[in-house]
């Protein structure tokens, strides 16, 4: 047998794997040894012959897999984050064992039976609060899976399952090359008039990373660009626009028509299988919105004032270019418009907005203030990258809490967007602490210059640490319930929250430092990122909208009209004229072919939930506003009610008990101009 260092548990501080002692090599026999030991895990669970109770399957069944799990961490935050052509190879290999693999746990009749035996028993068992979750949730969720199927329609759905894992890898993969593929490449500086140097150093650097001359504008994951705002070339942003359009429907090696018509098919027929009329309604089933009928409820009531607001704001824009607007237009217009009415465009507020300045005197200077929580650097503690960096977090009376993982720099080998994912989760089942991990896709400027950041690169900062904070903050007893791990439509709620210390005076004043001199941010830069919140939110809204809109078309379907679905355009173009929201000039923030979110990245029919978790953000906002802002006592109600759960009781519940009452949706409203 081959010996990896996944093995035992790492002895590095908090379980941190060994990721310098960690090669591909390693992987597979380790992917193999922990199915095998979970197997035999689970097998010993079904076969016991004592009476099921809830520490002899529930408590057992938590336990099992811990190979597995450590493997499982380390192999896909690579794959996402640090890839190769042989590691998504490998992903390839592994993806429908893996579903094989958790199909036959999930599906198992004689673990399923003892599971409904300890729920029905529960009550005389006296099981309570976390306890009971586990539980129920663990019945629901195999119910859902198929467990309650015969055994021929176990085999369909085992078969659909390793399918789709076979083609949400392939999905990926294909976004991966083509967006690295899509790069624009510049030789002529002309062409660049409008970008600031750091800007132009990142670019080149890009360029120089692949042995081109002049300079290379890498492609985010969603529809535009962060630099659409800056470029005052017309030509040039046309060409920035189209290639991200583009991806993944140019008729090549890397379209991903086929793969997603596929994915739908299958989904629907899954679907149907479980005794459900379409996708999204097995999904939300499983939810806090508990049906499609709801999410429609919420996104299409938004629909009009965001369509009526967007079609406002591009008069406005072809009045202040003096042309209509297209597509690579708005976001140029946007950024004049904005100088005009808050003096605060991207050129002007990025010198202030030095990535580890806002970091430290930003992001963590919150995060102490609110949830005394401290971030020491710990060079002696390595990543997977070079670029990877690890900070040990504590308390206030150096309580250990976690490690805190942050890799900035887009790469391509790093899918796009930017995201949270556990390594280590918190669990006293386990007594492991947690370690997190975000990562995002910034820049990197040329070696020396500094890194500047535009506005959304700050929220984004912001907003992924709102994520971390749920895994760091979590206090559990199972791994299943540990930080994030909620209904995927509460998921985003924290995060969103943690936005709102971008524009706090006291934040902003302590971060916002000019990074060649320290000057505070002018007074009218100041004001106009804090008055310019609500700009250009008829856009906002309206890309977003059209791009959940889509998701939830898709995942309508049944199987017989997805069956019927052969041109992924065409359906795009009826999706969302029917919804309504189909806005010249504004496209999905996420076009089909390149939605990761819901063909690669478990948000399938629950792109809904970042809008509909909002709901509860604008309404806690308003809470931490009427409670003193950035206050420790705030905080800590927060992050005891809220953040420590994390998925151990109904998220709605959790929200009820912090807030006093249900959320109310005028909060999200006024925030969006949508009254």
């Amino acid at each position: 047998m081959t010996t990896t260092p996944f093995d035992a548990p790492s002895t590095l501080p908090y379980a941190l794997p060994p990721f310098d002692q960690i090669r591909l090599e390693h992987h597979r026999p380790a992917f193999d040894a922990g199915m095998a030991e979970q197997r035999d895990e689970v097998e010993a669970i079904a076969t016991n012959p004592d009476a099921p109770t809830f520490d002899n399957t529930l408590v057992a069944l938590e336990r099992s897999g811990q190979l597995l799990g450590r493997v499982s961490a380390v192999f896909f935050t690579l794959s996402s984050a640090d890839s190769t052509p042989q590691l998504h190879d490998l992903e390839a290999e592994v993806s429908p064992l893996l579903a094989a693999h958790r199909d036959a746990i999930t599906l198992d009749a004689r673990l399923y039976a003892r599971v409904q035996a300890v729920l029905d028993g529960a009550e005389a068992a006296g099981l309570t609060g976390e306890d009971l979750r586990l539980v129920e949730r663990t019945a629901t969720e195999m119910t859902l899976a198929g467990a309650g199927l015969d055994d021929a329609g176990k085999a369909r759905l085992t078969a659909i399952n390793q399918e789709l894992s076979t083609l949400t890898t392939t999905f990926e993969r294909n976004l991966l090359d083509e967006t690295n593929d899509l790069a624009v490449h510049v030789t002529d500086e002309q062409e660049l008039v409008g970008l600031d140097d750091g800007a132009k150093s990142a670019a080149a650097a890009a360029a120089a990373d692949r042995g081109l001359e002049g300079w290379l504008i890498t492609l985010p994951l969603y529809t535009g660009h962060p630099w659409l705002a800056s470029l005052a070339d017309r030509g040039l942003r046309e060409r920035i626009m189209r290639s991200s359009l583009s991806r993944g429907r140019r008729d090549n090696e890397h379209d991903n028509r086929p793969v997603l018509l596929r994915i739908v098919r299958l989904r629907a027929e899954r679907a149907e299988l479980l005794g459900f009329p379409n996708h999204a309604a097995v999904v939300t089933a499983d939810e806090t919105a508990r049906t499609p009928e709801a999410v429609d409820g919420l996104l299409s009531s938004l629909v009009p004032a965001a369509a009526a607001n967007a079609d406002d704001e591009r008069a406005v824009r072809a009045r202040t270019l003096g042309h209509d607007v297209e597509a690579w237009d708005w976001a140029y217009a946007t950024e004049i418009l904005r100088g005009e009415q808050f003096a605060a465009d991207s050129t002007a507020l990025r010198p202030y907005l030095e990535a580890d300045r806002v970091l430290h005197d930003g992001v963590f200077f919150a995060a102490n203030a609110l949830y005394g929580l401290k971030f020491t650097e710990r060079p002696d503690l390595h990543g997977y990258n070079d670029e990877v960096r690890v900070f040990e977090v504590t308390d206030d009376d150096d309580t250990p809490v976690g490690l805190y993982l942050l890799d900035l720099y887009t790469r391509d080998g790093k899918r796009g967007g930017a995201w949270m994912n556990p390594i280590v989760e918190q669990s006293a089942l386990m007594d492991t602490l947690p370690v997190v991990m975000n990562n995002l896709n910034v820049a990197k400027p040329a070696a020396g210059s500094p890194t500047l950041l535009i506005q959304d690169e700050v929220e984004t900062l912001f907003h992924e640490f709102g994520h971390a904070l749920h895994g760091l903050i979590a206090r559990t007893t199972y791994p299943r319930f540990s930080g994030t791990n909620v209904e995927r439509d509460f998921v985003e709620f924290p995060s969103q929250v943690n936005e709102m210390w971008v524009t706090w005076p006291e934040v902003l004043a302590n971060y916002a430092k000019h990074h060649e001199t320290g000057a505070p941010m002018p007074p009218e830069l100041v004001l106009g990122l804090s008055d310019s919140a609500g700009f250009n939110e008829g856009f906002g809204t309206t890309e977003y909208l059209a791009a959940a809109l889509l998701d939830q078309a898709w995942h309508r379907l049944s199987k017989a009209e997805a069956d019927a679905v052969t041109d992924v355009e065409a359906f795009e173009r009826q999706a969302l004229a029917d919804a309504g929201i189909a806005v010249s000039a504004v496209p999905p923030r996420y076009s089909s072919t390149y939605f990761a979110h819901t063909f690669s990245g478990g948000y399938d029919a629950g792109y809904y939930g970042y809008i509909w978790s909002e709901v509860l953000d604008a309404d806690t906002v308003e809470w931490f506003r009427d409670h003193g802002g950035l206050d420790r006592a705030a905080g800590r109600r927060f992050a005891t009610m809220v953040l420590a759960v994390g998925g151990s009781k109904d998220p709605i519940e959790a929200f009820r008990e912090f807030r006093g009452r249900d959320a109310e949706v005028g909060p999200l409203l006024r925030r969006r101009g949508l009254q």
